[in-house]
């Protein structure tokens, strides 16, 4: 799991719907100084993990689709990402040469999964509706 730009935009684009008003791309890009060509990649993931609805047409755009009570950190930045592992070494099905049960478990390994735990705990616990 890496806090990319895009898990930034991705809160960035919550917050800008946090009313619940509908708003087109280029509103919510105006508003969160967002480049275009990337809030239409991160509002598609966004939207796979109904975290957002589109409406389609003229006056279409895009609208929170549940609450902000509903939403932690951890969802935002769980659909921007494929893996939720801070190495590759923590990566499901990843085999780890110094941690493969012929030797002591990897000390780095076991602190890292550590740290892991921990950032995800956090960003669980952080909801969307206290923070914008």
């Amino acid at each position: 799991m890496f806090l990319t730009k895009e898990c930034d935009y991705a809160m960035r684009i919550v917050r800008a719907l946090s009313d619940y008003e509908k708003r087109s791309v280029h509103v919510i890009c105006e508003k969160e100084h967002i480049p275009v060509h990337f809030a239409y990649k991160i509002l598609k993931k966004l939207e796979c993990a109904e975290i957002v609805s589109s409406v389609r047409g003229a006056f279409g755009g895009y609208q929170l689709a549940k609450s902000l009570d509903k939403i932690s950190m951890f969802d935002i930045v769980n659909a921007m990402n494929d893996s939720l592992a801070i190495t590759e070494c923590l990566k499901m099905g990843h085999v780890c040469p110094n941690n493969d049960g012929s030797h002591k478990q990897c000390k780095i390994h076991a602190e890292l999964a550590s740290m892991q735990y921990e950032l995800i705990r956090m960003l669980r616990g952080r909801i969307m509706d206290e923070l914008v």
